[in-house]
């Protein structure tokens, strides 16, 4: 059995009379994926923030294993563009960095190319692939992505989070994923929390999107097509020329998936 990273048990935030989280259990262990949406205002920015020890709960207890060693991916990078930065320096900056698993980080994420670019004049997609090398520099066992895909096109998400499940698949290591929707989320995906200051409910992503309470948040009963699960069904299967053979037995070149 993968061990427990992180758990939250009965965290409680407030100020004065305002809570912003309320009895949130959760957890992530090793080898698991863990995406926690909820909309804008709902706790996901101070439930991180108490994760990474930035902010001390008013109630219940954070168990962290003893091992436990975070990567963390902010929403965005804020660099002024007037500063002369390379990627290569941005990443120098990580505490405590091998300055020699800077160029290797970069070629796994296929960015190796980026090594002496500006940041400022880097894409959205390239920008959160550079932040994402920065997390994996911290040699982490659990990888926290706070809106990972955000600025990318839906062909980078799609990209991007297939990245994501093979860094999971060869590090082992756990991922939390943060986002305000459920737009797209990975096939791969253990474990959907929704959160709106409690857990409203959580699972599979296909248990989730079927649940009253993620309904009555993000879309009306039966329009589950309006979100966009992303899951590649296999309907056929691939003949030795490479072709692709559909279940009608018709056979194309590619996959219209």
């Amino acid at each position: 059995m993968n061990k427990q990273l992180i758990a939250f048990k009965g965290i409680g935030i407030a100020f004065d009379e305002r809570v912003l989280l309320n009895n949130i259990d959760m957890s992530v262990s090793e080898g698991e994926i863990v995406t926690l949406i909820g909309p804008n205002g709902s706790g996901k920015s101070t439930l991180i923030r108490t994760l990474l020890g930035l902010q001390t709960p008013t109630s219940g207890e954070m168990v962290r294993h003893k091992t436990l060693r975070i990567g963390y991916m902010p929403q965005k990078l804020h660099i002024d563009p007037t500063l002369p930065l390379t990627v290569k320096h941005f990443l120098a900056l990580v505490r405590g960095v091998d300055k020699g698993q800077i160029a290797p980080t970069l070629e796994k994420l296929g960015i190796g190319y980026l090594l002496h670019s500006q940041v400022h004049v880097l894409s959205g997609g390239e920008t959160q692939r550079v932040l994402l090398a920065r997390a994996l520099l911290n040699k982490p066992n659990l990888l926290v992505l706070d809106e990972p895909v955000q600025g990318v096109d839906v062909n980078g998400q799609v990209e991007l989070y297939n990245l994501i499940e093979g860094i999971r698949d060869e590090l082992g290591c756990g991922v939390l994923m943060v986002s305000h929707d459920l737009h797209l989320v990975m096939a791969k995906t253990d474990t959907v929390v929704c959160i709106n200051q409690h857990v409203c409910c959580s699972g599979s992503p296909q248990h989730v999107t079927g649940h009253p309470a993620y309904q009555a948040l993000f879309g009306v009963p039966g329009a589950d097509e309006s979100i966009a699960i992303y899951a590649h069904q296999h309907d056929h299967v691939h003949v030795e020329s490479g072709d692709i053979q559909h279940s009608d037995k018709e056979t194309h070149a590619h996959c219209n998936h």
